[in-house]
């Protein structure tokens, strides 16, 4: 098993050569790599099997075992994943912008990869293909670190893809697994002097483990204290099938709804309706005082409760008098991923998207959309929730950075 010091050398190396890789190159490898995921279906749903199992045994929630899950459809979607990234433009090389200086120098700012990037992620073995494709796209080495949960997937997964690496004639550092998955292996990686970028992809206390200890850049994603406010114009019909769908669809994701606010005066309306859809996915509801009056069955909320990002099938609710307190509150409590207002004012809507600051900003939809596929870039690597250099849904062009060539003939200072 290969230490993160040999790793860090041959991913720097790999990218060297990535960086002058031609587009060809990088799309051969991926469509290669697509191609035998699909081959490899089986053996890669054995070695998932051994991780859902483990996980069972070790209390995993249904929703962390979904996050698990791999499927002959979900593993599908990681070929159709790196097939699309395949066909996307490359980046590499584009001329961002450019000038003839008055001493008849040419300056132009041109895209280049960031070199080599590292992610550690938890239990979802599709982040291994994503992530490799995404890079790799990019002109970049990665270095990935998933979680113990996933390890038997994602071991399964990076054989087939260091494969295609070899079968293409790029080098074997341009995409590598630490396959040591103790606390210790996460904490050398967030100091791994070769990295150009770091970004940790899962819940808050990664997030937060990975700031904190990091010597190298690192984009903060992921985390989603996301909010849904139902205003008192609200068509109340729209807004149970928004949050039904925010909360539900698929609970252990980042954009998905942890925290509903209702105005006062809608709230004897609303309350009883979207219990009542919430009710058919076996959701928890922690709310305040108003709304246990309204409806039954309610957990008393408690000020963690509005922090928290629960990924299960647990909805935090709080009855709100006006559109201020709702701001005000998702001001205290938002992580700045996804926030959004059901209503039929437009002074209202324009209020909450201007005087709030989460990377996305909805009126009258699902927060679920926060994705980089859904936003029209294909594929994604993380949502940030930072504003440097990156923010929201973090495409192909997220992992480049810039460099400025100028042309003269002789021209001297």
């Amino acid at each position: 098993m290969k230490t993160l010091e040999s790793m860090g050398i041959a991913a720097k190396s790999a990218a060297s050569i990535l960086a002058g890789a031609t587009a060809k190159q990088k799309n051969d490898l991926l469509i290669t790599a697509a191609n035998d995921l699909i081959d490899a279906t089986a053996e890669l749903i054995r070695a998932n099997e051994i991780d859902i199992e483990n996980g069972r045994a070790a209390g995993l929630t249904d929703a962390l075992l979904d996050r698990l899950r791999l499927t002959d459809a979900r593993i599908n979607d990681m070929a159709k994943g790196l097939l699309e990234i395949a066909n996307d433009s490359d980046p590499i090389g584009e001329i961002v912008d450019g000038a003839k200086r008055p001493n008849g120098l040419n300056i132009t700012k041109v895209r280049v990869p960031l070199g080599v990037v590292g992610i550690i992620y938890e239990a979802r073995p599709n982040v291994t293909a994503d992530a490799f494709g995404i890079c790799v796209k990019a002109g970049n080495a990665v270095i990935l670190r998933g979680g113990k949960e996933a390890i038997n997937s994602n071991l399964a997964i990076i054989k087939v893809l260091k494969a295609a690496v070899k079968k293409v004639g790029l080098p074997d550092g341009t995409v590598n697994l630490v396959q040591d998955t103790s606390r210790a292996s996460a904490t050398e990686l967030m100091k791994l002097k070769y990295l150009d970028l770091l970004i940790p992809r899962g819940g808050a206390a990664l997030i937060k483990a990975t700031v904190e200890n990091a010597t190298v850049p690192v984009i903060e994603t992921g985390v989603g204290n996301c909010h849904a406010f139902v205003d008192e114009t609200a068509d109340t019909e729209m807004a149970v099938s928004i949050v039904e769908n925010a909360k539900c669809q698929r609970p252990s994701v980042c954009n998905a709804l942890e925290t509903l606010l209702v105005h006062k005066n809608i709230a004897d309306e609303f309350l009883p309706k979207v219990y009542k859809a919430l009710a058919a996915h076996n959701t928890e509801i922690r709310g305040c005082q108003k709304t246990a009056n309204i409806i039954s069955g309610v957990i008393p909320a408690t000020e963690d409760d509005y922090k928290t990002e629960f990924l299960d099938y647990v909805l935090a609710v709080k009855v709100v008098d006006n559109l201020d307190e709702a701001i005000n509150h998702i001001r205290k409590y938002s992580t700045g991923h996804s926030e959004s207002i059901i209503t039929k004012n437009y002074e209202n809507a324009e209020r909450f998207v201007n005087e709030l600051d989460s990377a996305a900003l909805y009126i009258n939809a699902s927060t679920r959309f926060t994705d980089g596929g859904q936003f029209g870039m294909g594929a994604e690597i993380g949502i940030s929730t930072g504003k440097l250099h990156a923010r929201g849904p973090m495409g192909i062009k997220d992992l480049t950075t810039v460099k400025y060539i100028i042309r003269g003939n002789g021209q001297i200072r």
